[in-house]
């Protein structure tokens, strides 16, 4: 194992994490999983390979169809303080100390610790927030609740796209999601199962049943090499991928002693259509500020389902994440008018049968529980089997009505330039027009842009074309709001600010749609030169790019 040294300022945390005993574990890890994470991944450019060349539409698996006929299997029920899992507290970046330790008080039932969508993974912010968890577990922050009386830490690593940049196991560097898992759970895994508080983990844009069966089989590795019963591990799938949506029956079945249910959620699933059809005509996804949303027949389907699927079999069915952050004074217009939104979709969601759903804004955790309790009884719905309802793949497919606005597509623009440079700055999300945006929001915003050019898209307003031209002229445009949004007082911040947008001009201008932007960024120049010149003490974004 090659490991690099600490990043400034955090030795006595690398010396914490590094230890001889957890290198050791995280090597046999690796080694046991690598040549699996690899085939899984070539599966995935396999399968979209597949789907472009034949022209067809994913469907509900023949091969699996016994998994799905067989009435009489159910997941292993969850330990008593997953019950209730009304309110979680969402993109949680541990690496926010004071943030962390406020949600670790707060009266949410459950944390997203997210190493994924909400953390941008430097080396710092890894470290930071695996070391922060580790603080929690063992009861070492001075002003937070012991970790059996705090809300349950739900630890969501990294996706399988991502890689570890600064440690390499057999001359390879190592699975992001494997670096995380396999830290926190030699380092936590024990104490949180002793406590009665874990280990519960989120998994993020799984795509197939296959993927399941890879993580259940490293959950039932790490059980026995710690010393933990079968089944410990519990975890909560996202599904955040069109295809996935089409084997969750299967997802469950392959985690049936782990798992802890699947979570529905709005702009990663809606991002992953352009990612999988966007070259289609028939797949334009139009507006998303004015024509996407839980209500509409592909999401609303896909919603049904998932609680249709996890009841049926046992297991817990939560929602998407509530991004609005509350104006500060509880008495104003403002406040009352964000609230009934949040409101209004949560109520959706609620009557749907979902068992819980996410909020960024703690301000949110206690007027969303009182929602629960007015709409449903007990600590969950799996009560309600949706017996009545039957959705069909071309539910699942079907595209809304509607077109491109000139709001939506700067809207789109801005989104996506806040969000890398987001990341040049070391940070997974940031708030922009009274909500919080992080890579899922980035993700589905990107892809937009990129599907508009592609296909000649006329903006309704005036009937102009989104090229390539038009979406560097808006570009251009929207920087002055942008360089307010991100305090740019010095020459070198507004330099970041530009090559964020020379980033994101070249990501959306690409013939070829980059799969996941988290990847092209983690493997970008420009993002590697700006964390390292962090950690060297260094200015950061003042690599060149190309001009607007």
């Amino acid at each position: 194992m090659e490991l690099e040294p600490s990043p400034p300022g955090l030795e006595a945390e690398y010396r914490t994490i590094f230890t001889a005993g957890s290198l050791v574990f995280l090597q046999e890890l690796v080694s046991t999983f690598d040549e699996e994470v690899d085939k899984i991944l070539r599966l995935r450019i396999s399968r979209k390979t597949h789907l472009d060349l034949s022209g067809d539409l994913p469907g509900f698996c023949e091969v699996t169809a016994p998994v799905r006929s067989d009435p009489t299997w159910r997941v292993r029920p969850v330990p008593q303080r997953l019950q209730r899992r009304h309110v979680d507290v969402g993109d949680l970046a541990p690496c926010d100390t004071q943030r962390f330790i406020q949600a670790l008080s707060s009266p949410a039932q459950g944390l997203q610790i997210d190493f994924d969508d909400g953390n941008c993974p430097t080396y710092h912010n890894q470290i930071k927030g695996i070391y922060n968890v580790y603080r929690a577990v063992h009861n070492q922050f001075p002003n937070a609740p012991k970790i059996s009386q705090a809300p349950v830490l739900m630890l969501r690593p990294r996706a399988w796209n991502m890689v570890e940049h600064n440690m390499m196991v057999k001359g390879k560097e190592v699975p992001g999601p494997l670096c995380d898992f396999g830290f926190l759970m030699f380092h936590c895994g024990k104490l949180l199962f002793d406590s009665e508080s874990g280990p519960f983990f989120y998994l993020s844009k799984v795509e197939s049943y296959l993927e399941a069966r890879l993580w259940n089989n490293i959950f039932l590795w790490t059980e026995q090499k710690l010393g933990l019963p079968v089944g410990s591990i519990k975890a909560t799938v996202l599904i955040e991928n069109v295809l996935s949506a089409f084997e969750m029956e299967e997802i469950l079945y392959e985690l049936k002693d782990h798992s802890a249910g699947l979570n529905c959620g709005i702009w990663d699933y809606s991002a992953s259509f352009v990612n999988k059809f966007g070259h289609r005509g028939a797949f334009l996804l139009p507006d998303r500020s004015k024509y996407v949303n839980m209500e509409k027949l592909f999401l609303r389907s896909y919603m049904d389902l998932l609680v249709q699927i996890c009841h049926r079999r046992g297991a817990l069915a939560t929602g998407g994440m509530a991004a609005l952050l509350l104006p500060q004074d509880r008495d104003s217009a403002p406040y009352r008018a964000a609230l009934a939104n949040v409101t209004r979709l949560k109520l959706l969601e609620i009557k749907a049968g979902v068992d819980g759903f996410m909020v960024y804004d703690l301000g949110l955790i206690e007027p969303m529980q009182k929602l629960f309790q007015l709409h449903s009884q007990g600590d969950n719905q799996m009560h309600q089997l949706r017996d009545d309802l039957t959705v069909t793949p071309d539910d699942l497919l079907c595209m809304p009505a509607g077109g491109v606005t000139l709001y939506g597509l700067k809207y789109n623009i801005a989104v996506g330039i806040l969000f890398i440079d987001a990341w040049l700055k070391g940070k997974g999300h940031f708030f922009y027009r009274g909500q919080v945006e992080d890579s899922a929001t980035a993700e589905i915003s990107r892809s937009q842009v990129w599907q508009w050019i592609r296909h000649q898209t006329q903006l309704e307003d005036d009937s102009r074309v989104v090229t390539r031209g038009l979406v560097t002229k808006l570009t251009q445009e929207v920087m002055g709001e942008l360089k307010v949004v991100t305090r740019c007082h010095t020459v070198r911040e507004e330099q970041r600010l530009l090559t964020a947008a020379a980033m994101f001009l070249e990501v959306v201008q690409k013939r070829d749609f980059p799969e996941f932007l988290t990847t092209y960024l983690n493997l970008d120049h420009t993002f590697l030169s700006s964390q390292a010149k962090r950690h060297e003490g260094g200015v950061v974004g003042d690599v060149p790019r190309p001009k607007l």
